[in-house]
Parts: structure tokens; C-alpha cells; sequence
């Protein structure tokens, strides 16, 4: 099953939590926080949002940080994936 965005949406996959802290302290699951950096999934096609023309800037395979606890997660085929819209992403990571 494939996940086709519309309007201005963005589906991204979180990329694994790092397991040790730099100084080599090893973290539980529940000291993990969720990872703000993800890879672009699948977008949306942009178009008239709102009243407003919206022009893509993030494309597939792209490491973008999100907005920590925005968008909607949903499990599709074992993985989860968030769906949120273009403006919560705040940066490209290049």
C-alpha cells in the first residue's frame, strides 16, 4: 500500500533514535525522545491552499527536520510514518 499526500502535505519517516549519548550513556526506550529528523516519504502536489498558491520545496529521499510533535502519525504495512503539512517542516538537513 502507497501513501499519496494532497495539497500542500508531506508524508516523512522518522529516521532511528540514536541509542548512547555522546559521553557513551546508553538510553532506555522511554528516555528516547521522538527524532525530529526524517526522510521525505512521498509529496503532495502544492497547488491552491487556504487562498494561497503553495509551491513544493521538499521532494523525496530529502532529511528534513519537523516540528517535534506535529502532523499525524499513521501505521501503514508495519511502519509508521507522519502526515503533516509542508509549513511544520522547519528545515532541510544537507
Amino acid at each position: 500500500m502507497t501513501i499519496k499526500p494532497l495539497a500542500d502535505n508531506v508524508v516523512i519517516k522518522a529516521t532511528e533514535a540514536e541509542e548512547t549519548t555522546k559521553s557513551g550513556i546508553v538510553l532506555t526506550s522511554a528516555s528516547k525522545e521522538k527524532p525530529q529528523v526524517a526522510e521525505v516519504v512521498a509529496v503532495g502536489p502544492g497547488g491552491l491552499v487556504d487562498g494561497k498558491e503553495v509551491k513544493m520545496s521538499v521532494k523525496v529521499g530529502d532529511k528534513v527536520i519537523a516540528a517535534k510533535y506535529s502532523g499525524t502519525e499513521v501505521k501503514i504495512d508495519d511502519n509508521e510514518y507522519t502526515i503533516l503539512r509542508q509549513s511544520d517542516i522547519l528545515a532541510i538537513v544537507e
